[in-house]
């Protein structure tokens, strides 16, 4: 049987959501946010290794909540970077021998438990595999002015064919060698996620299709978005 492994980075703030608490530990649904995104994989994949990648300030408050939920789902923590590359490339140095790899952002708590394996046997085929929605609403590419003294100011737009484009999900699936291989790398700002880092060191990514229920909860609206989802039933594999 092979070894599966996954790797839940939650190295997120509090901004977005205005709230001092990283969006990580908001409650939803009677319990901390990141704790429901564990769970889903424990459940959707019997005795996987899960690798928690947090920011080094905010681990002795996560013993906390684990402590305070009794919460007994197995996982591993470990200090995450700067960068989500180096919280990655941290967690992979915890794990132990995989023969396959993922890496899911923890602050999707809705991924079900039929995205998990198709993404999974997408990477047992293929390699390497992730999921991917088509865009809905229109959209336009921007020029910032550089030069100015708020670099973010639009000087100019244009409309853009959205069917060229998807949105990328997560959690990403790779054959082990592949995924370590391509954290051999040194950083470069390109890598907004792990398919473009397995991508940069020569590998194919395989598209699988996306799922719209599985949100990144990074504001007030998507928490309770998500809240609502998880009281309708609107998950396939949540915890009872």
């Amino acid at each position: 049987m092979n070894h599966i492994c996954i790797i839940i980075v939650a190295g997120g703030s509090g901004t977005r959501m205005g709230s001092e608490i990283p969006k990580q530990f908001l409650m939803l649904s009677g319990r901390p946010l990141l704790m429901h995104t564990i769970d889903r994989f424990s459940a959707a994949l019997p005795g996987i290794r899960t690798v928690v990648a947090l920011p080094l300030s905010q681990l002795e408050y996560w013993e906390q909540l684990c402590r305070q939920h009794l919460f007994e789902s197995v996982h591993s923590v470990v200090a995450g970077g700067p960068t989500r590359f180096d919280s990655v490339k941290n967690a992979l140095s915890l794990l132990p021998d995989c023969d396959y790899i993922g890496v899911h952002d923890g602050v999707r708590p809705l991924v079900s438990a039929s995205l998990i394996t198709r993404t999974l046997e997408a990477a047992q085929d293929f390699g390497a595999a992730i999921p991917a929605l088509p865009v809905a609403d229109s959209l336009r590419e921007v020029t910032r002015c550089e030069s100015c003294a708020d670099p973010s100011k639009i000087i100019d737009s244009r409309p853009v064919d959205r069917n060229r484009f998807l949105a990328v999900q997560t959690p990403q699936f790779f054959r082990s060698q592949i995924l370590r291989k391509g954290y051999r790398q040194d950083y470069i700002p390109e890598f907004t996620d792990d398919a473009s880092v397995v991508e940069s060191a020569g590998y194919t990514v395989t598209l699988v299709p996306g799922d719209p229920v599985n949100i990144k909860v990074a504001t007030p609206t998507d928490l309770r978005l998500a809240a609502a989802l998880i009281s309708s039933g609107r998950n396939d594999n949540a915890p009872k």
